[in-house]
């Protein structure tokens, strides 16, 4: 994922964090605003343990903590 691309994922999901408190909601704050800004369809998981393997498009795809949580944010279709 491009710098700028993982700024706004990190942007995007700290305000999602701010305002919502269940992680589904915070999931779907930060996919809304990820399909707006870079075109659909992109895909957001938000937990505190999990594992993932994923099939993702090449350079659109970022992981990283949050606090407690693990925000997984990537773009398929």
């Amino acid at each position: 994922m491009s710098e700028e691309m993982q700024q706004d994922a990190m942007e995007c999901a700290t305000q999602a964090l701010e305002k919502y408190s269940i992680e589904k909601d915070i999931a779907a704050h930060t996919k809304k605003q990820f399909d707006k800004k870079f075109n659909p369809t992109w895909h957001c998981t938000v937990r505190r343990n999990f594992g993932s393997y994923v099939t993702r498009e090449t350079k659109h795809f970022i992981s990283f903590y949050l606090g407690q949580v693990t925000i997984l944010l990537f773009k398929a279709g």
